[in-house]
């Protein structure tokens, strides 16, 4: 497992898991994958040359950054690296509160927020939240200090 640095032409590899397939129209969008790579800090997980996951925090102003992941089917037997590069990435983080969009349901990506060290926000689902009219829940991580 190596984390480079993000480039557009990595979303366009990645092999979406199930539980994200719904984001292959907003990754093929035209100008999608560009806009990630400017708006904060972001990073590549490559497994050889295959693309395991994509992640960053997008700035959304000074001290805040709304945090962003995705992930390959082909990601299960390395999640432990990739949940320890993450927390390193996140710990390092110039950001005071960086937010995280788990989706309804997607009990893998709530628990994974919890083990970062997320605090969920909303007990309701933010209805309405998705392109696609899903709902998501609201965890952020606050550093005091």
């Amino acid at each position: 497992m190596n984390i480079v640095a993000f480039k557009p032409a990595h979303l366009h590899a990645l092999e979406l898991q199930d539980a994200q397939a719904y984001l292959s129209g907003q990754i093929t969008s035209p100008g999608y994958a560009e806009s990630l790579a400017t708006v904060g800090q972001s990073f590549t997980v490559l497994d050889g040359e295959t693309v395991i996951g994509c992640g960053g925090c997008m700035e959304m102003w000074e001290g805040r950054a709304i945090v962003w992941a995705i992930v390959s089917r082909h990601a299960g037997r390395l999640m432990v690296g990739i949940h320890r590069a993450v927390a390193g990435f996140l710990s390092a983080s110039k950001y005071r509160r960086i937010e995280a969009w788990v989706d309804e349901g997607f009990e893998p990506g709530m628990r994974w927020a919890e083990m970062l060290g997320f605090t969920l926000e909303t007990p309701e689902p933010m209805r309405g939240f998705r392109p696609s009219g899903g709902a998501c829940f609201l965890y952020a991580k606050v550093k005091h200090g």
